[in-house]
């Protein structure tokens, strides 16, 4: 079963969501640039950059969820069991999933509606990409960074999703919901 929880400061402070948060901004920003964010003041600085954080669990071995993220062939089974691919609109997108194995490499998801390239890749540990939909204008890279946490026989993904178009926040985390975790549920059993 998949369970996407949001964690709080609670009173301690800044926790690691918020490092991971603010250190994915600042290097989404510096290396790929990224839409214009509204800035609070003079000074050029956003303080409204939207971020996702969710953490999805599975009931598979950290290397088994990486392999159906980083492997071609499974994480097209993923896409089928999404349905996804049966809209008019992506029906019409027929590039078919390609996802390199290597740091650099890049990756075509979902007809080529979603690009990239992968910036870190650790087998069972860590995958890092910058990531953008199709229709985001041209050069606007996000980041995403999915960590892989053992948790008892299973896995925890702790993932986070910056430097994006501001107003898309929500958009994107259903879309992981819909589009990752739970289709990678089904397709790890």
């Amino acid at each position: 079963m998949t369970s996407v929880s949001n964690p709080t400061t609670q009173g301690h402070g800044t926790t690691r969501r918020h490092v991971l948060t603010g250190g994915m901004l600042t290097l989404g920003s510096l290396a790929f640039g990224s839409a214009p964010a509204a800035s609070d003041s003079g000074d050029g600085i956003s303080h409204s950059a939207e971020s996702i954080h969710q953490e999805p669990s599975f009931n598979a071995g950290r290397m088994r969820v990486y392999e159906a993220l980083t492997m071609t062939e499974q994480f097209d089974q993923i896409i089928k069991l999404t349905g996804v691919m049966h809209s008019p609109a992506m029906a019409a997108m027929r590039e078919p999933t390609q996802i390199s194995r290597h740091a650099g490499g890049t990756f075509s998801l979902f007809g080529g509606y979603i690009v990239g390239r992968h910036l870190e890749l650790v087998p069972g540990e860590l995958i890092v990409q910058a990531w953008r939909v199709g229709s985001w204008g041209r050069g606007v890279y996000s980041m995403v960074r999915f960590e892989l946490a053992a948790q008892g026989g299973g896995t925890k993904i702790l993932f986070d999703h910056a430097a994006f178009p501001n107003g898309q926040a929500e958009h994107l985390a259903s879309g992981w919901r819909e589009n990752y975790w739970e289709p990678l549920a089904k397709f790890l059993g």
